[in-house]
């Protein structure tokens, strides 16, 4: 409900409240016992209920919660509770939970009780409702059901006998949770002297733990992880927790109340100050104003009062109780601030923000706890949704020793005599809190969601999720914007509004002189809310809009709301905005402007004539935001200025359905455009300054240009300095510096996390967190840790059993051997004692060696030796294990692929993850490496790339199976995962749209199409070890290696599998990495035998080694003059000049191991196609290159009848 702008707010709620229940003295808890029908925790240490059924599903997290579990350390779980051990001590908790007061209690022995019931009768209905609506007067929540749950005079478990100070203490609490059909509530009372102790004796040692409040969301398990949910933390220390019965947020001491669960996915915390006094010295009237939206100040004198009414019930010892809720009456907005001593108001807790949570972290400075002080004045303003402005602003001195982390590393924090207010740097632009480099393009991303009528279609069109992506040229006050996926019903209609990307040029819009835009005034962080009224039929259409300052990566973040009714506009049509300007009028943290807009529609020709019409709308917005009332200097700004908007293009792609907006922007004074300084170039965007540049004006129409900060030139044109190159120790040890356009970004290298100062990286003691199984022992290492049962026991640390652990069979075999003097003996081999070789986990080594003899094979997982491995003294084989390494659990990581910045980047595989390093030129960007996708329990062999989709493919012989993800980001996908024996190489035919692989125990290659279909066998025959594989797609051309230790070759044929023929057979060894450069049309290739690496055309057979002597190479790629390969005993990858065949330059990741498969991610396919590339070639199903053709195939396991063969 708006307020009426003549009435002050503070009045109208406190007429507008009902006549609640109002305490006669202290707080009471909810009617609760046995009379009341609760059910009771079995006394116990760690008890917990059955699954409470609940009659109205709980909203949490934006969740329906169907059952909860009652437990005795505090806590209400939303899923079945774990054991005590694994969660006491933790937050947030994996299954999820409301926490009123999360501690090691105890009920044994008679110790307290906890009572617990669901509830819809009347008089607990209407209390509940009463208390929520102290905390949120505004709202019309009435619930249907509310749960409460009691601890009553619940004991710390007692760790030592001696401490018998804490045995004698006791606490009590209650949880209530109300329901409607939309949205929850949870209320949390701490009835006075009710919390006697705060923390409990750690079970693992003799510290203790402080007791948690808070909320929890439920962690999502995936296949390969675990992403943790969203949590709240209202109190975790002594202090904090010893002053949850003194302080509130909901205007009485001992309440505290939270929306947990609406369409919103977040907990929102009611505000309501328990310490708002307005005490001057000499006066003894106590009085209120706020500042009603748009109107003059007015106010009003509350006196105190008191309105009650009572509810009989009966507590469980059969005394009489009154209940009652307490009125928002004066008497609890004006508690003397003496009262609650050391504890800071909830708007302290809060800090003007939503407290902290796992998408919104917390600060790294703990809420400032201030020492007893005489009463202070407050001013009380606020603004909500309906754009009543709420300010709160006590004379507690705030200053820059504790809130530096509150303004921009970009900024200065200044001390002013009521606080203290951040200012940017020069060379920066933004509000202190948030700052951005002067002239530099900025990025904005966010989503779009709404349910918009369009015309008089009874049906509305409904979105959400939807992707908005911003760029803007800050030196020109251009702003590109793209919202996708937009239904045709709807995209053609949306194209008069303009302005839901006009608000992003407004934040970026060029300045003039004494004048500010959006972003220098609100550092991207506010609430827009607008109105749009159609004239004519005088449709409606509502935004919201919230900006939340800049992420992690430097981007701006949005999310937009749309719903109501629009006009309808004509598939195919075309929208023209004239240039206009709008009046921003900023008062008091508010910004507010109006205006009329026309636009011009031309409909789809029909019969060769295209109809036009004029149509218009109102404009009416609302910006709230936050701004340091202490710095004079903030408000040095004009009150009014124009927003000067032209060359606004609007457009629908019906096709990729895409909205775009785009449009140029400045602010200034009120003018009609004559003036000499708006002509300005920078002013108008008609300069020539490089877009990472700043447009300084000079006289008249003179002006200069100066690269941003992170940029070198001379403005025209401007480079990216790379930070990290040129200071190398830039961000310290165990971290990573990765350069960004204009700045850089340290961090942590795995296992490690920053300490408090956020800038040094320190070991994350992951034994701290419980990862092992409570019967084995932990040993954190630095970045990393292991877990090993205890004796006794078996298992991998992270699951024992009882027994001793069972051997392997190659364990088996050696003990055998190593007591019998030997009896395995490989064919063939018959000197001396052959003695089985197993790994640390008891897997057979990939590659087993006769100590007699020095000659080595490869095996399989059984032990059984591979034809055509078996190499003689002195050199071994390149085997492959095909024992995935044991999952380390550590801190999460997600199975999905990290999105990949622009440019070309080198792929490769190293255990059980895909990586990647940007190529900027011909060297490698070694500083902006890291992991593309962790697969933890796979053995990543090959890995080739499709440019087309930007599709990374791989081969894993742990299980085995081949693989993609998209380079976009998301969670891979298996495409084939049956009759595979090793895949090992694979490639991409980017114009076919086919992919081929390599088999060295069935001993083939075969084809098929991109999402693993249709599979067709090449060859079968003339195999033993293939390994490499590589397409040359334009030409029609297949090349692979076979490491036959018999017979080494590279073999290649057409890609249909005819004119298959031997390249070169003589000089080799170990054949093992091969690519195909599509620009030079060299074919290269490392030998692991020879140690070279060397290259060839493969139409002139003639062979030029690039360079010898190295070491144990596997894979090889190509980009440019170079050749970069992976060595196994270098673990690292490697960059050859093939030109002058030098080696250029090496890079080894953080955690060293062995490297296998390396490929190059072009940033744009080579140039080129082949007869498959139209319409896969005509054919039916498999369309297979051929110098100069092309053929029909069909798959191995299609019917002829479906499918045409043909040439």
């Amino acid at each position: 409900m708006r307020a009426a702008p003549s009435c002050p707010r503070w009045a109208l709620l406190a007429l507008a409240l009902p006549a609640l229940a109002l305490p006669a003295g202290r707080l009471s808890l909810l009617p609760h016992g046995q009379e009341r029908g609760d059910a009771e925790l079995e006394p116990g240490d760690d008890a917990r209920s059955a699954a409470l059924e609940l009659s109205t599903a709980l909203r949490f997290y934006g969740a329906a919660v169907r059952s909860l579990y009652v437990t005795t350390n505090g806590i209400i779980a939303v899923n079945e509770p774990s054991s005590e051990e694994k969660y006491l001590g933790q937050f947030p908790v994996s299954f999820g939970a409301i926490a009123p007061f999360m501690a090691d209690l105890d009920t044994t022995d008679g110790h307290g009780n906890v009572y617990y019931r669901e509830d819809s009768s009347s008089d607990v209905l209407q209390l509940a409702s009463d208390y929520i609506k102290r905390g949120f007067p505004e709202t019309t929540f009435d619930p249907s059901s509310v749960v409460v749950v009691t601890w009553k005079l619940v004991a710390p478990y007692r760790a030592r006998e001696e401490d018998h100070a804490l045995e004698e203490k006791r606490n009590t609490f209650q949880a209530v949770l109300a329901s409607s059909d939309s949205s929850s509530y949870a209320i949390f009372l701490y009835p006075e002297d009710s919390l006697q102790f705060y923390s409990t004796y750690s079970k693992n040692d003799d510290g203790k733990i402080p007791a948690m409040v808070g909320f929890s969301q439920a962690s999502t398990n995936y296949y390969f992880w675990e992403k943790p949910g969203s949590y709240n933390v209202i109190a975790n220390d002594e202090d904090s927790i010893r002053n949850l019965h003194k302080s509130s947020n909901a205007g009485k001491q001992g309440v505290w109340v939270f929306e947990i669960g609406s369409s919103s996915d977040s907990i929102v915390p009611a505000k309501i100050s328990d310490v708002l006094e307005s005490l001057e010295s000499n006066e003894q009237d106590q009085e209120m104003t706020s500042k009603p939206f748009m109107s003059d100040y007015g106010s009003t004198e509350i006196r105190q009062q008191y309105v009650t009414s009572s509810t009989d019930s009966t507590e469980e010892d059969q005394h009489h109780v009154t209940y009652s809720v307490p009125q928002l009456a004066a008497e609890d907005f004006l508690t003397s601030y003496q009262d609650v001593t050391g504890t800071p108001s909830t708007e302290s807790f809060y800090s003007h923000q939503d407290f902290p949570t796992a998408k919104a972290p917390p600060r790294q400075f703990q809420v400032q706890q201030f020492p007893p002080q005489q009463p202070q004045v407050i001013d009380v303003e606020e603004f909500d949704e309906t754009g009543i402005v709420f300010r709160y602003h006590t004379d507690v001195q705030q200053t820059c020793a504790n809130n530096r982390h509150q303004c921009s590393v970009h900024a200065i924090c200044k001390d002013y005599p009521n606080g203290f207010c951040c200012s940017c740097i020069a060379g920066y632009k933004g509000n202190g809190r948030q700052c951005v480099a002067e002239g530099s393009p900025q990025r904005v991303n966010g989503k779009v969601k709404g349910r918009i009528f369009v015309g008089n279609n009874p049906v509305p069109v409904t979105f959400e999720n939807t992707d908005l992506h911003s760029y803007v040229v800050m030196n020109q006050g251009r702003a590109y914007t793209a919202i996708s996926t937009i239904p045709e019903a709807l995209g053609y209609s949306l194209l008069p509004l303009a302005s839901i990307g006009g608000i992003i040029g407004w934040m970026f819009a060029v300045e003039q002189q004494g004048y500010k835009n959006g972003f220098s005034v609100t550092g991207g962080e506010f609430t827009r809310q607008t109105e749009v009224t159609f004239l004519g039929n005088n449709e409606k259409l509502v935004i919201k809009q919230k900006f939340s300052g800049i992420d992690e990566h430097g981007h701006l973040t949005i999310s937009t709301e749309m719903e109501g009714r629009i006009p309808e506009i004509p598939s195919g049509a075309s929208v023209h905005i004239e240039p206009y300007t709008e009046l921003y009028h900023t008062s008091s943290s508010v910004i507010t402007s109006s205006s009329t807009r026309e636009y011009t529609v031309t409909e789809p020709e029909r019969d060769g004539v295209a109809s036009t019409y004029t149509g218009a709308y109102q404009w009416r917005q609302t910006i709230s935001f936050d701004e340091c009332i202490h710095d004079d200097s903030h408000h040095a700004a004009s009150a009014t200025q124009q927003l000067s908007v032209d060359s606004v293009f609007v457009l629908y792609n019906r096709d990729e359905q895409i909205l775009r907006y785009a449009m140029s922007n400045s602010i200034g004074p009120i003018s009609d455009g004559s003036a000499d300084i708006n002509r300005n170039p920078c002013y108008t965007g008609t300069h020539n300054c490089d877009t990472n540049a700043i447009c300084r004006p000079g006289t008249g129409n003179r002006f200069f240009c100066e690269c941003s900060v992170g940029f070198r030139g001379d403005g025209n044109v401007c480079y990216d300095i790379d930070e990290c190159s040129e200071q190398p120790a830039l961000c310290g040890s165990n971290a990573v510096c990765n350069n960004q356009p204009g700045t850089y970004r340290c961090e942590c290298v795995e296992g490690y996390q920053f300490a408090a100062d956020g800038q040094t990286c320190v070991d994350v003691d992951e034994c701290q967190q419980g990862h092992c199984h409570p019967d084995a022992f932990c040993y954190n290492t630095p970045g990393s840790f292991s877990c090993q049962c205890k004796a006794g026991y078996r298992g991998d640390g992270f699951r024992c059993v009882l027994g001793e652990v069972e051997k392997t069979k190659c364990q088996h075999e050696r003990e055998v051997a190593l007591g019998s003097g030997g009896t395995f003996f490989p064919r063939e081999i018959r000197v001396g004692h052959f003695i089985p070789q197993c790994d640390e986990h008891g897997n057979y080594l990939p590659t087993q060696c006769h100590s007699s003899s020095g000659y080595c094979w490869c095996v399989d997982r059984d032990g059984n030796e591979i034809d055509g491995t078996k190499s003689g003294p002195g050199v071994r084989p390149p085997c492959l294990s095909t024992a995935a390494p044991p999952v380390v659990i550590g801190p999460s990581v997600r199975p999905d692929t990290v999105p990949l910045p622009p440019g070309t980047h080198l792929l490769f595989a190293q255990s059980g993850k895909i990586e990647h390093v940007p190529l900027e030129g011909n060297n490698m960007k070694k500083n902006g490496a890291k992991a593309l996708l962790h697969i933890p329990d796979k053995v990543v062999i090959g890995v080739a790339y499709d440019c087309t989709d930007k599709m990374v493919y791989w081969t894993d012989i742990s299980g085995p199976s081949i693989s993609r993800a998209s380079l976009h980001g998301g969670e891979p996908t298996t495409i084939i995962k049956t009759d595979l024996g090793s895949p090992e190489g694979i490639a991409v035919d980017h114009l076919g749209r086919n992919i081929f692989w390599t088999d060295s125990q069935l001993d083939r290659i075969e084809v098929a199409r991109l999402d693993g279909r249709q599979r067709r066998i090449l060859f079968d025959t003339g195999l033993v070890n293939p390994r490499a594989i590589v397409v040359d797609p334009m030409r029609g051309n297949l090349y692979w290696t076979d490491w036959n230790r018999e017979d080494p070759k590279i073999e290649t044929s057409y890609m249909d599998g005819t004119n298959r023929r031997i390249l070169v057979k003589d000089d080799l060894g170990l054949p093992n990495g091969l690519t195909f450069d599509p620009y030079s049309s060299m074919l290269c290739w490392v030998d692991a035998g020879t140690k070279r690496l060397e290259c060839m055309n493969p139409n002139q057979l003639s062979r030029r080694k690039i360079v010898e002597g190295i070491q144990y190479p596997f894979s090889v790629t190509s980009y440019g003059k170079n050749l970069y390969y992976t060595d196994w005993r270098r673990d690292a990858v490697v960059a050859v000049d093939r030109t002058i065949s030098i080696e250029k330059d090496n890079f080894q990741p953080h955690k060293r191991s062995r490297l296998y498969g390396i490929t190059t991610a072009f940033a744009q396919c080579p140039g080129g196609h082949n007869y498959c590339t139209v319409n896969n070639g005509g054919c039916t199903h498999l369309c297979l290159a051929t110098p100069g053709g092309r053929s029909c195939r069909c798959p191995d396991n299609t019917v002829g009848v479906d499918c045409i063969e043909r040439n």
